[in-house]
């Protein structure tokens, strides 16, 4: 799969969940300590538009503000990145950052974004009381690429001190425990 049919699924399970949220459901506690349901949709739309404008100058549409309208917040941020996505004129472009050097555009949006959008679905699931179900697959290779940055990603700050859980637990249980939250 492509980094541009990967956000779409991606953050297509991810819209599912946005919509799925009871009308009293946007202030339920998250996973994420201090969160509730709609902090894990304002992360998301916040913390990449000035990542991308300041690693490649590209400025993504503004919606409403995630406090007044998070369904419609999500849905404008989401179809601003999918268009990145889809724009061949974005194909050559690179992204460029202090701390990660030089990438291909598409490959830091999925690598640094869609990574994010795909383990923040669980935190909002489980904020609201929706499926909570990840990709096997997808869980097991974020799993197994993160396990050598161990102190890495701990010392970031993004993270949170792993959870320990059994060792036959399957692959999403692993990982979120790993990222600090306790899936159990």
């Amino acid at each position: 799969m492509n980094p541009a049919e990967e956000h779409r699924n991606i953050a297509g399970t991810f819209t599912d969940r946005v919509r799925g949220v009871p009308a009293d459901g946007w202030d339920r506690p998250a996973p994420c300590e201090g969160w509730v349901a709609r902090d894990v949709v304002g992360h998301l739309v916040e913390w990449f538009p000035g990542f991308l404008r300041a690693g490649t100058g590209i400025e993504l549409p503004q919606g409403p503000p995630v406090s007044t309208d998070p369904v419609a917040a999500w849905q404008a941020h989401t179809d601003a990145v999918q268009a990145v996505l889809d724009d061949p004129s974005c194909a050559d472009r690179k992204l460029s950052n202090p701390h990660i050097g030089e990438l291909p555009l598409d490959t830091a949006i999925s690598q640094f974004y869609t990574a994010d959008v795909f383990l923040h679905t669980w935190d909002l699931a489980r904020a609201t009381g929706q499926d909570e179900h990840l990709d096997p697959d997808r869980c097991a290779v974020m799993l197994a690429g993160m396990l050598p940055m161990d102190e890495i990603l701990r010392s970031s700050g993004h993270y949170g001190p792993r959870v320990d859980v059994p060792e036959d637990s399957d692959a999403q249980t692993r990982l979120l425990a790993f990222i600090g939250r306790n899936p159990l």
